[in-house]
């Protein structure tokens, strides 16, 4: 009894940290009100796209994390083969200097990515 109440105290105490420190799913109207902070000449015509965008790609990855029922590799699969299709999308409603600033941020997440995976 002793060590499941240390479990759940541990898992609770990491699910707060990780979550402090952004690691929390942000809605689609968050993710793009963090764009409009790294893109910040972006038109209302695009933050509605882009809001729609963000919105379809919620429901994909809810889609997701269902489907792998807990399979953290098969999750993680499926949002890295669906992240070259959502990036395509954002760059097309993008001016051609956005997309640049864009695919900065995209590379930048990229290898954030990949050292978070080396520590695993």
């Amino acid at each position: 009894m002793k060590k499941l109440l240390l479990v759940c105290a541990f898992v609770i105490g990491v699910s707060a940290v990780s979550f402090a420190q952004g690691g929390g799913r942000r809605t689609p109207k968050e993710q793009v009100e963090q764009l409009k902070t790294q893109i910040t000449d972006l038109n209302d015509d695009q933050v509605a796209k882009l809001t729609v965008i963000y919105t379809e790609t919620a429901k994909k990855r809810d889609s997701l994390r269902t489907a792998a029922n807990g399979d953290m590799s098969a999750m993680m699969g499926g949002m890295m083969k669906m992240q070259p299709a959502v990036d395509t999308k954002i760059k097309a409603v993008l001016t051609a200097d956005q997309a640049k600033a864009y695919q900065k941020i995209a590379d930048e997440r990229a290898a954030q990515m990949k050292e978070r995976m080396k520590g695993n």
